[in-house]
């Protein structure tokens, strides 16, 4: 694991995007094929993992703040009534873009790790809650290897297609409504992104093919 770690560090452009020895890199640790890879990547990720100003792409999501601030004990019933904006029962309130740091900035003056564990970060979305659960060593950590690369956007979905099995062997073996479904929740169909991954993949898959990197 070590070895490939450092292979990968290696790989990355000097931009920090994300890159081809990314994405085999990503194939091996779990099993899968490059282009299955590829294809949750062109459907799932934002297109970008930094916005124009260099910062890791983010939404945030003031129903997560109010759960956050429970979960570290902090009441939110007062925030809900003064700032409902940022602290809500109800998803909702986004601004887009880069202003989404407006709304992480007001919510870390509340409560700092709750603010930047109710943000999803980078290219996959991942949830800043999720970093104890993915093996970082605090919500701080995982947001300072958000801001690194691409690369690291990578990592953090690897270890959380590692950590779930349905996800794992939906990806394995192209389920792609089951992925889909565990990914993304109940909104999944609407969305249409189990069409739009087994599009992508085969399109990926024929393109490899047609290449010789993939028999």
């Amino acid at each position: 694991m070590a070895g490939n770690e450092k292979a990968r560090e290696a790989a990355l452009g000097s931009e920090g995007l994300l890159g081809q020895q990314d994405l085999l890199w990503a194939s091996e640790e779990l099993a899968v094929p490059v282009a299955a890879i590829m294809a949750v990547n062109e459907v799932e990720s934002r297109g970008s993992g930094f916005f124009s100003n260099g910062r890791p792409a983010i939404l945030f999501e003031r129903h997560i703040m109010a759960r956050r601030l429970r979960h570290h004990g902090i009441d939110p019933a007062p925030h809900i009534a003064s700032e409902p904006e940022l602290v809500n029962p109800s998803a909702g309130g986004y601004l887009g873009g880069v202003r989404e740091y407006e709304r992480l900035e007001r919510a870390q003056q509340i409560h700092h790790d709750s603010a930047l564990e109710s943000a999803s970060w980078g290219l996959f979305q991942i949830m800043g809650f999720h970093w104890q659960h993915l093996d970082y060593d605090s919500v701080r950590h995982f947001v300072e290897c958000m801001h690194r690369c691409e690369g690291e956007h990578l990592a953090a979905f690897v270890r959380f297609i590692r950590k779930d099995p349905v996800l794992l062997s939906s990806l394995r073996h192209q389920q792609w409504a089951r992925f889909a479904r565990r990914y993304n929740g109940p909104a999944y169909a609407r969305n249409r992104y189990d069409v739009k991954m087994a599009q992508a993949f085969d399109s990926h898959a024929k393109g490899l093919k047609e290449s010789g990197l993939m028999a």
